[in-house]
């Protein structure tokens, strides 16, 4: 059985720096579903880039079905780790049903890390982190954000329900974030 994360919030959120800095020092493996999909549309000879690529092109959301078998084929492709930390998923109800679906029995939800912020802060990073992103700006942001709140946002309150939600204020300096981070981590280790 695998332990998974799932790491949540906002575009901005920090989401992608805090897990880069718990996969180096937590012994977790950082599983981005989005980078996920963008490698395998680009792989040679893959059975779904094709499909991956007409869903980004018109903007619909990928079949949860291909979203998960990445996701578990890349876990059981990292060997002996501690655990996982699935970046950005399930961002709906609908992948939130097939992760429940594939993934019974061969992985368990230790908690949801979910990165608070305020969207003024969030869109501010995004449009000023540099990554380069063609979804990094006022527009698609703001797109975003509406996604996040209708579909995303809803799928935190129902692991809340369940007492798995360990929520961090990520409006504040990366080693402040860090550090309770970290704090979560030891405590959900400890239960």
């Amino acid at each position: 059985m695998h332990n998974v994360v799932f790491v949540l919030g906002p575009p901005g959120s920090g989401k992608g720096t805090i897990c880069a800095k718990i996969q180096e020092n937590l012994n977790y493996v950082h599983l981005s579903a989005g980078d996920l999909l963008r490698a395998e549309r680009q792989r040679e000879g893959s059975e779904y880039g094709a499909l991956i690529e007409s869903h980004i092109k018109n903007g619909s959301i990928v079949p949860v079905e291909i979203t998960c078998s990445l996701l578990e084929n890349a876990m059981n492709a990292s060997g002996d780790a501690k655990g996982f930390l699935v970046d950005g998923f399930p961002r709906n109800e609908d992948n939130l049903q097939g992760w429940n679906k594939q993934m019974e029995g061969k992985a368990v939800v230790q908690f949801v890390l979910f990165l608070s912020c305020p969207v003024s802060i969030c869109i501010d990073r995004c449009l000023n982190r540099g990554q380069g992103r063609t979804d990094d700006n006022e527009e698609s942001l703001k797109k975003r954000v509406e996604t996040y709140n209708h579909q995303t946002y809803p799928i935190i309150e129902h692991f809340e329900k369940s007492g798995l939600v360990r929520e961090v204020k990520s409006e504040r300096s990366i080693e402040e974030i860090y550090a309770d981070v970290v704090n979560v981590f030891n405590t959900a280790n400890k239960e």
